[in-house]
């Protein structure tokens, strides 16, 4: 299929960029490997795409005071190749391998994936369990959303129409905190069948909804076979093509197994 007609302009700067979007049916356009294909699929029909490819000071990785900063058109390949992305945020550095291919994530961004909001993708998923925090800007002002209060839904988040995300804020790893990235797909590039992002104590789910899914009541138990048995009351799993509920519902427990017992040895 072919996209519907829209108009394209590429700022040259942030305030521009903001300008455009007072448009009524304007959408950004960071990395394009999430957006074209909707182009193209017909789910999204926008007048207006405004490129922000390149824009100035949204494509640093910076370590301040206590978390890593990653601006929202850092691509997924320098996320998988930046040694202060595996030294500081290690569950970010195990979950990236697992996004699509090599081409896609070249070219992919950070911001796209989280302004996506896809529920079966893998960054929103560790955002919330890592706790992470969204900075989204407007022509006048700037606001912070942690990121459990971002998404709302299939595809729906906090953004306001003008404005953009331009970074994400991720707590520097300690010593003693322990995190595991697991997904089960029919073949490495695909979408989760069901995925699991653990930091520390929070357990949670993508695949499982209409978005990042906190497996509350399993992450509060001291026991394995307490957090399995508990799982049923935090997921509901709407089926696919391929898998029904209930077999997504048994796949979450087989994740929630293996990282218990990695996170225990």
């Amino acid at each position: 299929m072919k996209a519907p007609a829209f108009a394209y302009v590429k700022p040259a700067s942030l305030p521009e960029a903001f300008e455009l979007l007072q448009h009524p049916n304007a959408k950004i356009l960071a990395g394009g490997q999430s957006l074209i294909p909707s182009l193209n699929m017909r789910l999204s029909s926008p007048e207006l795409l405004v490129d922000i490819t390149g824009l100035p000071g949204l494509s640093e990785i910076k370590v301040l005071n206590g978390f890593v900063r990653i601006g929202t058109l850092v691509t997924h390949t320098r996320i998988e190749q930046s040694p202060e992305i595996k030294k500081h945020i290690p569950l970010l550095a195990q979950a990236v391998p697992h996004i699509a291919h090599a081409a896609i994530r070249n070219r992919g961004t950070i911001g796209g994936s989280l302004a996506l909001a896809d529920p079966a993708a893998e960054y929103p998923a560790c955002a919330v369990a890592l706790e992470a925090v969204f900075i989204l800007k407007n022509k006048t002002t700037e606001r912070r959303v942690k990121a459990e209060q971002f998404f709302k839904g299939l595809f729906e988040t906090d953004l306001k129409p003008g404005e953009i995300l331009t970074a994400a804020e991720f707590p520097v790893a300690g010593k003693s905190d322990r995190s595991v990235f697991l997904e089960l797909t029919r073949r490495q590039g695909d979408y989760a069948i069901i995925g699991l992002a653990v930091h520390n104590s929070n357990f949670v789910y993508f695949g499982a909804g209409s978005m990042p899914v906190v497996a509350k009541n399993a992450s509060s138990k001291k026991t394995l076979k307490e957090a399995k048995a508990a799982l049923a009351k935090d997921l509901n799993p709407p089926a696919d093509l391929y898998h029904s509920s209930a077999t997504k519902l048994h796949l979450a427990g087989v994740l929630l197994e293996r990282a218990w017992n990695m996170l225990t040895t």
